[in-house]
């Protein structure tokens, strides 16, 4: 065998050949290969990654041909830093890149490494997410962000890069469903609002917590007058159980509303 290559068979009996390399004590697979001279080559080419400094996150890709780029990373980073993760992490100051093929660098703070260097990235119809005890969750969750959310409208980043998911940067405007933050002549305000067969305002707000609570009483009320529809309902947690029963209580669904579930409901 040449240097760096085993030689496996598969549960049918076909051969293939993998390849891997030990470097500062850690020895890390590189993949599988169909001829032994691809594997060969993988190995060298991980070895000229340990070897040349000039190799960096930026000039990466022109070095590669056998190698995955997610497993470069992986590489340059043991090499920079003698610590290895099994996802393409690599380390900067004060933050860490976690660099996805098809997407680009995403940047992160170090709250986050442990829970990334464990749990891989992917992408499915432009959304982001992690699979989690045999559960899919969107990157966005970790900061309170629903997975209705719009970009531009219920979050922003605050200096215009969407790969950056640093905490600073991620802005959150609106966090509960049916509620929307706007401003009217400078002033700032929470509108509550509900969607069935068309837009219904309930009303404007000073809080995200108290418009949250006037859509969860409009849901309520269409419930009760037997509208059949998977409503989303919001988890108010800034309020005890007895001031949200009080905001609950205070708030007055607007007459239009009201008569539309008097007209259109089955329980009349």
């Amino acid at each position: 065998m040449l240097p760096g290559v085993f030689l496996a068979k598969k549960k049918s009996g076909e051969v293939y050949y993998r390849t891997g390399i030990t470097k500062y004590g850690k020895h890390i697979s590189l993949g599988s290969f169909s001829t032994e001279e691809e594997a060969h080559e993988a190995y060298l080419e991980a070895g000229r990654i340990y070897e040349d400094d000039s190799i960096d996150t930026l000039n990466l890709k022109s070095h590669l041909k056998y190698l995955s780029f997610e497993k470069g990373i992986v590489l340059l980073n043991h090499r920079d830093y003698k610590t290895y993760f099994k996802t393409p992490i690599y380390l900067r100051q004060g933050y860490f890149s976690y660099f996805l093929e098809g997407v680009g660098e995403l940047k992160f703070d170090n709250d986050d490494l442990f829970y990334y260097s464990s749990h891989r990235i992917l992408i499915h119809d432009g959304h982001l997410y992690v699979n989690d005890y045999g559960m899919q969750y969107g990157i966005l969750a970790r900061f309170g962000i629903k997975n209705f959310a719009v970009a531009g409208k219920d979050y922003t980043f605050a200096n215009g890069d969407s790969l950056d998911f640093r905490y600073s940067n991620v802005v959150v405007v609106n966090k509960y469903h049916g509620v929307t933050y706007s401003e009217a002549k400078e002033v700032p305000y929470h509108e509550a609002h509900i969607h069935i067969n068309g837009e219904y305002i309930i009303g404007r707000y000073s809080t995200d917590c108290e418009a949250a609570v006037a859509y969860n009483k409009a849901v309520d009320a269409a419930v009760d007058a037997g509208i059949e529809k998977n409503f989303i309902q919001n988890y108010v947690l800034e309020y005890t159980p007895k001031e949200y029963a009080d905001v609950y209580t205070e708030i007055q669904l607007p007459e239009k509303y009201l008569s539309y579930l008097n007209k259109h409901g089955k329980l009349r």
